[in-house]
């Protein structure tokens, strides 16, 4: 694209905008600045829960794909992809899942998390590489994360991902965008102009965020990864999370800390298997052998 038609789209992205309401920010003291920003944050939720449909809809093809071996790819540059790769990250400790069921790919790989790369973004050709070099086939699901909807990186992406047969999800803050236009469902988070023009990172990128927390979450609670609204499948990976396994067999069962621990320690560290085992008064191999036949849904498998 050229330095001209570059400058005309972006005159017409509405993240692009002068914000009318900001345009003394320069001018104001600390607490008018961050009083400004709180209340332009508000329209975040409000844009969200105009595309609750497009969301839900995306989340029960995550979990579909999730149901026949599939992954969860998300693919983005800058913060798009920073945030990407972090509720990737997040998923295996919270919902002890594999590394590989939830992916994050960003543009410039994984140095661009710490630092911006040149031109990564514009590159439409390596979208399509990034994919094909993690095996990406039409039973995953790729999110494509772009405030703009037109970043050349995930496009190229989600061109490849269609031509697979793969379902295909755009996140924008702008509508009418070109991801919006190639995917199969668009979640189009229409926040307005920023408080500094063009700075997606802010309310866009909050956005983003919440979009993204949404489908995980719910698509782990709707393959069993909660129990009431405990996390039943924590890793206890460090101090912290293993007194919060703790905590969760104590709050699941109404048990006392000193048999929460027991069965913990008898469950090899397993909270779901430890809360089974008190619960339905089970022994390790006969907890492991009910929750096996219910597919890990601890309240479908409880008598």
């Amino acid at each position: 694209m050229t330095e001209k038609n570059l400058l005309n789209a972006l005159g017409q992205m509405l993240t692009e905008q002068r914000n009318p309401a900001s345009t003394n920010v320069d001018q104001m003291n600390a607490l008018e600045i961050v009083r400004l920003i709180n209340q332009q944050d508000k329209a975040v939720p409000q844009a969200i829960e105009k595309c609750l449909p497009q969301i839900a809809l995306a989340v029960e093809k995550i979990v579909q794909a999730f149901q026949t071996g599939g992954r969860l790819v998300y693919i983005g540059a800058g913060t798009s992809g920073r945030l990407g790769v972090l509720d990737a990250s997040e998923c295996p400790p919270t919902f002890g899942v594999s590394p590989e069921m939830v992916v994050g790919l960003i543009a410039g790989g994984e140095c661009a998390l710490r630092h911006p790369i040149e031109g990564a973004e514009d590159n439409l050709e390596q979208g399509r590489i990034d994919l094909q070099q993690i095996n990406f086939s039409e039973k995953d699901v790729l999110v494509g994360i772009a405030a703009s909807g037109r970043t050349p990186y995930v496009i190229g992406a989600l061109h490849y991902a269609k031509e697979l047969g793969a379902t295909t999800v755009a996140i924008a803050s702008n509508p009418n965008s070109k991801m919006a236009q190639i995917a199969d469902i668009a979640i189009e988070t229409v926040v307005g102009a920023e408080i500094l023009t063009g700075s997606s990172r802010m309310k866009s990128g909050t956005a983003q965020k919440l979009v993204l927390n949404m489908l995980t979450t719910a698509s782990m609670i709707l393959l069993g990864k909660c129990y009431q609204n405990l996390m039943v499948d924590v890793q206890a990976s460090n101090e912290k999370l293993k007194a919060r396994a703790i905590r969760i067999v104590m709050q699941a069962t109404d048990c006392d800390e000193y048999k929460a621990t027991k069965a913990l320690k008898l469950a090899e560290n397993d909270t779901k298997l430890a809360i089974m085992m008190i619960l339905a008064q089970l022994d390790i191999q006969q907890a492991k052998a009910l929750l096996a036949e219910y597919n890990g849904r601890l309240r479908e498998a409880l008598p």
